[in-house]
């Protein structure tokens, strides 16, 4: 019998490359996501008919209820989210009410439903906070203050209270900084440079562009959830907690991957304009991922040339639905 899954935030960068990946499995995927403009998303999922989408937003906790009900759903990727730092600065509000209480709907769900429902759940480094070591590892406290990494690290919390007292089967992954190809969410600091790029625009830093960060292709990523997923499933147990870090071995500063995107397009000549106005985010992180490298086997496939090449590639072929 087919395993059904559903992707919340199916239509981000992440839930995009869980479904090209989940795709090579015998599985019925529904996609949860409230966008529902299919002009912009047109060149995703609409025109292919395995994928069953639905429109609708899993704060509302009814709703949420009514979809793992009906559909019979065996598995869950969480990835839907508040997923920007400066509009968690802005709106700390909306971020808490959807990374939180829209996690603990889905929590609260599976409880009363079917605990055998297998939950993983998109955490953050940023769930640990300030760096007190050389990596964050999996028992690094969560230590966060800012909108955006408090609220991954309360659902984090939520989660793994969830398989510890209620028994769910419960797998969370702290991955680095994402990117790749069909990344709608122009304000990160890849697409946003692409972008700026193709515009023969300069792309404005707000920060010093120091910052450094672990950068992870998407399909490197997804490969990280398919792998934790099938460990979920072969199982037995009742209940289950798993938490891995899915990092990188490129630690880069934010200048960095900027210059790097310029060099690629040849566009150098479009040097950035630093602002240096933006305190509230943490100077440094780094993971450490050697615990999901000896239990799950996952290696980093993609190198970092590679991956911006098949980044860029992609923008510039899609450019026409994003603008």
């Amino acid at each position: 019998m087919k395993k059904k899954i559903l992707i919340t935030g199916g239509f981000g960068l992440l839930g995009q490359s869980l479904i090209k990946n989940l795709n090579r499995e015998k599985v019925e995927i529904y996609l949860l996501d409230k966008i529902k403009n299919k002009k912009r998303n047109k060149f995703l999922y609409l025109s292919n008919p395995t994928i069953k989408i639905i429109h609708g937003n899993f704060n509302d906790k009814n709703f949420v209820v009514k979809i793992i009900k009906n559909k019979k759903i065996n598995i869950i990727f969480h990835s839907g989210a508040v997923t920007q730092v400066l509009e968690s600065l802005y709106d700390p509000e909306k971020t808490y009410q959807t990374n939180i209480l829209g996690t603990l709907n889905i929590l609260e769900a599976i409880r009363k439903i079917n605990k055998k429902i297998k939950f993983i759940y998109s955490s953050s480094d940023k769930a640990y906070g300030e760096l007190r070591s050389k990596t964050y590892k999996e028992d690094h406290r969560l230590d966060s203050i800012y909108p955006y990494d408090l609220s991954k690290s309360c659902s984090d919390l939520i989660c793994q209270s969830y398989a510890k007292v209620y028994g769910l089967n419960i797998a969370i992954l702290r991955c680095g900084n994402l990117y790749g190809p069909g990344d709608l969410n122009l304000k990160r600091i890849v697409p946003e440079t692409i972008i700026k790029a193709i515009q023969n625009k300069r792309l404005t830093i707000r920060s010093s562009g120091q910052s450094i960060r672990d950068y992870l292709y998407i399909g490197d990523a997804a490969e990280a959830y398919i792998l934790v997923m099938k460990k979920l499933l072969r199982s037995n147990k009742k209940k289950q907690l798993l938490i891995y870090n899915v990092g990188s071995k490129y630690n880069l500063k934010v200048i960095t991957i900027v210059n790097m995107i310029l060099k690629h397009m040849g566009k150098t000549f479009l040097r950035p304009v630093i602002k240096n106005n933006s305190k509230q985010e943490l100077k440094y992180q780094k993971l450490s991922y050697s615990k999901i490298i000896k239990e799950l086997n996952w290696k980093q496939k993609t190198n970092m040339e590679e991956g911006l090449k098949l980044t860029i590639e992609w923008y510039l072929n899609n450019f026409k639905y994003i603008k």
